[in-house]
């Protein structure tokens, strides 16, 4: 093996050793909820509004974040709660008072212990209306009364930025991909036809042509890191294989699988159909982006490993596959008992 390709496995192991610490610290019911909980406020009279609030479950588990309305509102009417397969759901009529919500902030408590946002969409009398997202890091929103659209392009798009590199599954999957493939150009082959695949499903899952289970999904994913690690071994010790030969085709089937991954996202946040398509393409390329960056900081780390680091010892380059395939494993093994 040449240095390069040295320099890249050193690299490899460092950035598998982060995801293995990673994935260990996410408990296995929450291990890839990123889905948003949501939150829609219709004004319906001066002052009163009707509000649905949907926070999904997973494994049996609700994600933890409660409804808080400002201490000026009153319910009109004790809240309807109903318990769906993937989510919980709540209804709520309340008044605000004459100054209405204007200004006020709705708070999201527990928000702040989670890895995942609660998108937002306000509708007033007047017609107006629009949707903000609150995060972990300032788990509330203030309902303004001029919308700012800029920060919702924003906010969709870290929101897919966010999802691919806050789940170690996709990223060990791309990182195998760099690890198979060995040439420039089968490298942007490779990546560009898991990026064409993963928006395919992407889009026909999150606009409701097909809505396949979850749970099965996210074992396929796991099972999908257990054959790339296979795989690179394979090539590793000078064997060969139709996947060896054309990475960019195994790519594109897999990536047809994390691409319902990502669905999750957005599926089931309860979006209005009008504010779908806009979400989908804004959450689309934040995913890309995500996806860029990632690749851009390995290869960013290959170039400094090679002025400072010598060849790794012959037995030592395989570990990152066998890391691979085997955190692979553990993700299978963890998620099927959730079925």
């Amino acid at each position: 093996m040449n240095r390069s390709l040295s320099h890249f496995w050193y690299v490899a192991a460092w950035l598998l050793a982060g995801l293995v610490v990673w994935a260990a610290a996410i408990p296995v019911a929450m291990a890839h909820e990123s889905r948003p909980a949501y939150l829609k406020i219709d004004e319906t009279a001066p002052g009163q509004y009707s509000m649905v609030w949907r926070t999904p479950v997973k494994a049996g588990q609700r994600l933890p974040v409660v409804l808080q309305v400002p201490d000026n509102a009153r319910n009109l009417q004790d809240p309807v709660i109903m318990e769906l397969a993937d989510s919980r759901l709540e209804r709520r009529r309340i008044d605000a008072g004459p100054e209405g919500l204007g200004g006020k902030r709705i708070e999201f408590p527990g928000l702040q212990y989670t890895i995942t946002d609660v998108v937002v969409k306000v509708k007033l009398l007047d017609g107006r209306s629009w949707m903000v997202i609150a995060r972990p890091s300032e788990p509330w929103v203030t309902i303004e009364a001029s919308p700012d659209v800029l920060s919702l392009v924003g906010d969709f798009l870290w929101q897919g930025m966010y999802h691919i590199l806050s789940g170690p599954d996709h990223l060990l999957f791309v990182l195998g991909l760099l690890l198979l493939v060995s040439t420039g150009w089968m490298l942007v082959k490779t990546v560009t036809a898991f990026t064409i695949a993963h928006s395919i499903t992407l889009a026909a899952a999150t606009l409701g042509y097909v809505q396949p289970p979850g749970p099965p999904i996210e074992a396929a994913i796991a099972l999908s890191i257990v054959f790339l690690g296979l795989e690179i071994i394979k090539a590793r010790r000078g064997g060969t294989s139709f996947s060896i030969r054309h990475p960019w085709v195994v790519a594109f089937a897999f990536g047809l699988l994390h691409g319902f991954g990502f669905a999750s996202a957005l599926s089931h946040a309860g979006l209005p159909p009008g504010d779908v398509p806009l979400a989908l393409l804004l959450f689309n390329i934040g995913v890309e982006l995500g996806q860029l960056a990632f690749v851009a900081v390995v290869l960013l780390l290959i170039r400094t490993a090679r002025a400072f680091l010598k060849r790794m010892p012959p037995r030592a380059e395989l570990l990152p596959a066998y890391a691979i395939g085997s955190l692979g494993a553990f993700w299978l093994i963890q998620r099927l008992a959730t079925f």
